[in-house]
Parts: C-alpha cells; sequence; structure tokens
C-alpha cells in the first residue's frame, strides 16, 4: 500500500493505492493554498481507506516540474512521513502521470501516431513539457524528451501540432493543441503509477522512479543579496 502525493499542478491531493487499484482519493484546487490544503487530503484519503499512516509501505510523490513553492510542500511532506515512518519515498516526474492517464484512458484522442504532448502552465506565457509516445508497456506510454521549459509560442511546429493534454494547451490554443484529457496532476493516476513502477522498475525506456528532489528546471524568482566587497 502506498500513499501518492501531487502538488505541482492546480490540484493538490493525495490517494492511497495499491495492487488492487485505488482505494481512496482526496484533492482540492488551491494555487496558493497548497500547505493549507495537503494535510487535510492525507487525512481524509486515509481515512477513507481505512487506513493509517503505520499501514503504508511507500510513498510516491509528484517532483514537477512546477512551481518552487508548490513543489517543496508536497515534496517536503513526503520526505517527512517517509522517516518518520521508515519507509521509501519515491519520486516520479508530474508530466508523466498525465501521460500514464492519457495512455489508460484518453489513446482515442492521441490518433494513429499515437504521439502527444504533455504541458502544464509554468505561467510568464510559459510551459512546463514533454514529448510522448504510446507504447504496449505495462504504463502505456513512452517518454520521447526529457522535461523542459520554454514560451509556449517557442515550441517547434512539429511539437505544437500534437494532441495536447495538461492545462497548457486550453490556456495558449492560439499556439498548441488542446484537447479534452486531463488537464492537472491526479494523485490516483500518480499512485496507479507509482504501483506499476514499483512493481518493475525498467516498466518503460525512460526511468519513471526518481529521487525526490524537485524538477525546478528554471531558477528561482528570489536570490541571494550579493556579498559586500572585501575591505
Amino acid at each position: 500500500m502506498l500513499l501518492a502525493i501531487d502538488t505541482s499542478t492546480l490540484t493538490i491531493g493525495a490517494a492511497v493505492c495499491n495492487a488492487d487499484g485505488v482505494l481512496s482519493q482526496a484533492s482540492e484546487s488551491g494555487t496558493r493554498a497548497h500547505a493549507e490544503l495537503l494535510a487535510p487530503a492525507i487525512e481524509e484519503a486515509l481515512h477513507a481507506a481505512s487506513s493509517t499512516p503505520a499501514d503504508l509501505g511507500a510513498v510516491v510523490v509528484g517532483v514537477g516540474p512546477g512551481p518552487f513553492t508548490g513543489l517543496r510542500v508536497g515534496i517536503v511532506t513526503a520526505a517527512v512521513m517517509g522517516y518518520t515512518l521508515g519507509i521509501p519515498v519515491h519520486g516520479i516526474c508530474s508530466l508523466d502521470a498525465i501521460a500514464f492517464e492519457v495512455a489508460t484512458g484518453h489513446r482515442d484522442e492521441v490518433g494513429p501516431a499515437g504521439e502527444f504532448l504533455v504541458a502544464t502552465d509554468a505561467r510568464r506565457k510559459e510551459v512546463y513539457w514533454a514529448h510522448y509516445r504510446l507504447s504496449d508497456s505495462a504504463v502505456g506510454f513512452t517518454r520521447v524528451s526529457d522535461p523542459a521549459v520554454n514560451k509556449a509560442a517557442d515550441l517547434s511546429a512539429d511539437l505544437a501540432a500534437l494532441p495536447g493534454f495538461g492545462a497548457g494547451p486550453s490556456l495558449y490554443s492560439e499556439t498548441l493543441t488542446p484537447t479534452q484529457g486531463p488537464q492537472n496532476v491526479s494523485p490516483a493516476q500518480l499512485g496507479l503509477l507509482g504501483v506499476l513502477a514499483l512493481a518493475d522498475p525498467a516498466v518503460v525506456g525512460a526511468p519513471i522512479l526518481r529521487d525526490e528532489q524537485p524538477l525546478y528546471l528554471r531558477r528561482p524568482d528570489a536570490s541571494a543579496p550579493p556579498a559586500p566587497p572585501a575591505r
């Protein structure tokens, strides 16, 4: 049994999953309320699964890419729980969780070519994105390119023409190609992907499991002031 946590997009929440599927999930939307919403969501998910933290065998957490503050809330929470409970914590690229939901429930929207784009809102007219291809693997997809951040208008014409999932294509529909698929990361889908990845870490070409270091992809806005000149 594992707990899945993600705070990389507007959906903030948790899910409890095992080899039989999703036991429970709880999520809320809040652009600047990650810390306030995550702990109650974890408590609600555990209660709905008739479980306690002591029943967990692992924690999986979405490591982004995403906003600095939101990612830190989820990752630090996962790390503290893992340390306190003495169980492993695994990071998963949050874009992969959206790709997994596409591969398992929205294949018809991808089309016969089998390639698609996942792009989430990075603000500043930018998107966090990765290029994917449907596959016959257990998780149903392969990541073609590493996650990146760019202005939506700067993506190549070939990428922009791909069926797009996540909030990015809807926000920048004049450039990208939106679909009716998932917009934000589902903690339940992240958990199911974690169950499959833990059962077989080599389940796709690009590794799914990683350490719990955040994928910021760009420097934070705030920085330390320069040191005063030596006298």
